[in-house]
């Protein structure tokens, strides 16, 4: 019975044999008619169908089939075969890879890969149709390179090499679906596999841009203000864009590329369609690069970083939700005007309020001998990423440059022998080391007054190390307190020992100080054409109790806004000039006093002839050695206005103000004549043809020139007068400028910043 089983089982087992033959069979025969293919490995990889771009290998796979897909990005992939037409030393492209390698190893650059190779060198470039009615993407043939020129004037169906297109309108066919998708804008790990050639973008100095743009840090270089690291993002920039944290090479790209664009070209509007251009990367990442483009330019835009200045624009610089505000501007100074005229440009409805009869405030310059003389502000500290130098290029102002040789003069006549000056200088700077040491850990109410610190340590450093000075070096000491003073805008009595140079903790302005021989005014002046400005409007109450913010002239005319800039001078809020409802909150209140509102004047002489060349020999300056330390502040430095004209400017600082608050111009001008008689005694000194003598001290609408940090105050104060209230009233101006404060350019800042504030909220 056994045998007759096993013969009857037999054909059962064969029969299964031949069923599983069969079923293979009848996939291969699918597989034969469906094309075989397989899928990328990578997780979250969304093509289903990849192809490959590179058709390097004469056995690449295209959209076949190949052994392993390797993933660039979601809508690029290689196959291994081409993978191995490279990678293999055997093979026809390994030299290539070879050589690429060498070079990109040698750039320094991250770990060569056959990934990062095939991003560089074998990508095809992505293009957009420049039709405004049309924008698709188009991918290039790999033998088209594509350049800022074609990105420019591209046009969908363009003829290359002579090559013509015939059929419909090249417009109307459908965008291929992988640059519309832009799959790789959502995977961090396909941004960094398929933009090599954005991570090692270099910032190119850019031959005949001006000297005094430098946006960039170079290696190893510190402390430039308004300056970034191109390989890292700032504070704000991380604020606004979060989800390039983790990996910015891509918002860096964009932005060095954007900054680099502004500075070889400031006079004309930067647009994205411009910027796009120039960003010549191969894949997919390109379609994402501008298609961020565009958020980027934004926001650097209202961070007044770029499209700032005296630029007149067409078209609103931000985009409509930014635009639907009425603000009202009260000062039309430095501050006031750029932050009218930045949100002008934003598109916004702006008014300005300006209680003179000129606009300017603490700029204002005097044309009555020839030439612009400022009685208020005429230097420029540092000219490089100077606001006030980007202006002058747009405006195509020279300023010029002062030299640093300062001839010290001694009432006699005599010139003080430079190598006094020197150690006078050295031991004065000293000093002031000390008290830098001195403060690292006091708190403000251990704070005293900047000058009885100095006396303190001078008499200290003169007992300890039995030094005498003699009676000329003393007056040389004096010579540089009375600069000192200048610096503060006070006299030393008033000023912190503690934070009388607060700002210097900040990097600021490098470069050229220079003379602005066209004046202030002619940057002012460009900033407020075409801007609705009232003078003689002197603002009495701001009321923001309501949703709008209503203000009220002295002459009882009324503005309603949704936001105001309060841009009136320190000593202004100080002496409650304008009624706040409510009344401003206490810590605002309390910052306000805190500061001291500084006062310096200045007289302007003009000669009929040049009587200071024979022993000025050309220096832009030279300084007055006061005969005692009650006369120190009393013309302590003469400027040589014009090296053609012949009009000397000087200052009047620290308690000299007080001296001549109540003098009669004709009785300053003598005693300033008595002076120069003093150190030219040696020959004859004309009278002065013309001269004017400032009185800020006695200006209704300033009663100052610039701010300092009172004894038990503290930096911070600064900030704090800066800060909004209830998202409706804003503040600007020098005294709200912590790292620039008590200069037009920390003005000018102040203003941009509020602009930028002020179109965000």
């Amino acid at each position: 019975m056994e045998p007759a089983s096993v013969a009857e089982n037999q054909p059962i087992r064969s029969s299964g044999r031949q069923s599983k033959r069969k079923a293979v069979d009848t996939e291969e025969e699918e597989d034969q008619s469906e094309k075989k293919y397989r899928k990328c490995e990578k997780a979250g990889c969304s093509a289903t169908y990849p192809v490959c771009f590179a058709s390097a290998s004469e056995r690449c796979a295209k959209n076949g089939y190949t052994s392993r897909w390797y993933h660039l990005s979601c809508g690029e992939h290689f196959c291994n075969e081409c993978f191995d037409h490279y990678y293999r030393s055997h093979k026809d492209g390994y030299e290539k890879y070879a050589s690429w390698k060498r070079v990109w190893t040698g750039n320094g650059k991250s770990e060569p890969s056959l990934k990062a190779f095939m991003a560089d060198q074998q990508l095809p470039y992505w293009v957009q149709c420049t039709k405004s009615d049309c924008r698709k993407w188009r991918q290039l043939t790999k033998e088209i390179q594509l350049t800022s020129s074609l990105a420019m004037t591209y046009r969908c169906g363009m003829k290359f090499n002579n090559v013509k297109n015939e059929g419909p309108d090249q417009c109307s066919q459908p965008e291929d679906m992988v640059a519309g998708g832009t799959p790789c804008s959502s995977c961090p790990h396909c941004l960094r596999t398929a933009q090599p050639a954005l991570s090692s973008s270099n910032i190119p100095l850019i031959p005949g841009l001006c000297p005094y743009f430098q946006p960039f840090y170079q290696p190893n270089e510190c402390g430039k203000a308004l300056c970034v690291r191109p390989d890292m993002m700032e504070l704000d920039e991380l604020y606004e864009f979060p989800e390039f944290s983790r990996d910015p090479t891509m918002y860096l790209a964009l932005r060095n590329l954007i900054l680099a664009s502004w500075h070889r070209d400031c006079k004309e509007v930067l647009t994205a369609q411009k910027c796009a251009a120039h960003i010549i990367v191969r894949g997919l990442v390109r379609v994402r690069c501008v298609q961020e483009l565009d958020r980027v330019l934004c926001f650097m835009t209202r961070k007044g970083l770029i499209n700032t200045g005296v630029l007149s624009v067409k078209e609103p610089l931000l985009p409509e939700p930014y635009r639907n505000k009425k603000v009202v501007v009260i000062g039309g100074g430095a501050s006031g005007l750029a932050a009218a005229r930045q949100l002008q440009n934003f598109g916004m409805q702006v008014v300005v309020l300006e209680a003179r009869d000129r606009i300017g405030g603490r700029v204002w310059d005097d044309t009555s001998m020839g030439l612009a003389v400022g009685r208020g502000a005429q230097i420029v500290n540092g000219c490089v990423n100077n606001p006030i130098a980007l202006m002058c290029e747009q405006l195509g102002i020279k300023m010029h440059k002062l030299g640093d040789r300062c001839d010290l003069i001694q009432e006699g006549g005599r010139t003080t022998d430079p190598t006094i000056d020197k150690r006078m200088d050295f031991h004065f700077n000293a000093i002031l080391d000390v008290v830098s040491e001195w403060r690292k850990d006091k708190s403000q109410q251990q704070d005293m007054p900047l000058g009885e610190k100095i006396q303190e340590v001078y008499k200290a450093f003169l007992q300890e190390s039995g030094i005498q000075f003699t009676d000329l070096e003393e007056k040389v000491l004096q010579f540089h307190l009375s600069n000192l003073e200048f610096a503060c805008g006070s006299s030393l009595d008033q000023v912190s020992a503690r934070s009388w140079d607060h700002n210097e903790f900040f990097a600021q302005f490098s470069g050229d100080h220079t003379l602005f021989t066209q004046g202030y005014s002619s940057v002012l002046n460009k900033l407020a054409e075409g801007l609705d400005i009232r003078l003689n409007t002197p603002v009495q109450t701001i009321d923001y109790s309501g949703e709008l913010v209503k203000i009220m002239s002295s002459s009882g005319t009324q503005w309603t806004a949704q936001k105001v800039l309060v841009t009136v001078p320190l000593a202004l809020l100080q002496k409650n000039t304008i009624q706040f409802n409510p009344p401003l909150p206490e810590r605002k209140l309390k910052a306000i006093h805190s500061l001291g509102a500084g006062i310096i004047e200045k007289i302007a002489l003009q000669f009929p002839y040049r009587f200071w060349d024979s022993k000025i020999q050309g220096s832009d300056y030279f300084g007055h050695i006061p005969p005692g330390p009650e006369n120190r502040g009393m013309f302590g430095v003469f400027y040589d206005m014009d090296p053609k004209q012949c009009v000397l400017m000087s200052v009047i600082t620290g308690d000299a103000v007080a001296t001549i608050r109540d003098m009669e111009d004709s009785q300053v001008a003598n005693l300033c004549m008595k002076v120069l008689r003093e150190l030219f005694r040696e020959q004859e000194v004309p009278e002065p043809v013309k001269y004017f003598v400032t009185h800020w001290s006695k200006d209704v609408w300033s009663q100052m020139a610039y701010s300092f940090v009172k004894t038990g105050g503290s930096g911070e104060a600064y900030d704090i007068i800066a800060e909004e209230v209830l998202g409706k009233l804003f503040f600007a101006g020098e005294a709200t400028n912590r790292h620039f404060p008590q200069t037009v350019t920390g003005a000018y800042l102040s203003g941009i910043r509020e602009a930028s504030k002020m179109a965000a909220l």
